[in-house]
């Protein structure tokens, strides 16, 4: 027997019942929430974000929030990658990491564009709904929380 074919073997001789179709679990995602980047101009406000699970750990999610930076009313647009490290939680907590872009502005201030990186923390990643909050860098130290609704495929029920 080839090596591969032993390893192959071996793996799913071993694996947890579920383990295959844990990778290729997707899902859509709705959050809603409140941040803030704490910078020289510092953005405080509330905003959606909606995301997409590409594969079983790989997560790409869009953000709005509306809000104010110093002292005007202002927009945060964010686009992240992240990394779920445990997708398929349905107790306890998920941590996850992510890196993207962001910008934000003001009404007669001129925007500025960031890098982004962040750490979280979510509520049983694999359950329809949780709660969620991160910590990270982009225009500031920022910070986030809210709750988080999911839609598995049928067969994850």
């Amino acid at each position: 027997m080839r090596p591969r074919a032993v390893a192959l073997a071996l793996t799913l001789a071993v694996a947890p019942p579920g383990a295959a179709a844990a990778q290729g679990l997707t899902a859509t995602e709705l959050g809603a929430g409140a941040q803030a980047a704490f910078a020289r101009r510092e953005f405080a406000g509330g905003g959606l974000a909606v995301a997409r699970r590409i594969s079983s750990q790989t997560r790409l999610a869009l953000g709005a929030a509306g809000g104010t930076l110093a002292q005007r009313a202002a927009v945060r647009l964010e686009a992240t990658a992240q990394f779920l490290v445990t997708p398929a939680g349905r107790s306890g907590a998920g941590l996850y990491g992510g890196a993207g872009l962001a910008f934000q502005g003001a009404g007669r201030t001129p925007g500025a564009g960031y890098l982004v990186v962040l750490l979280g923390l979510e509520r049983a990643p694999g359950r329809r709904a949780g709660w969620f909050t991160e910590l990270g860098l982009g225009g500031g130290v920022r910070v986030a929380a809210g709750w988080r609704w999911r839609w598995f495929p049928a067969w994850w029920r």
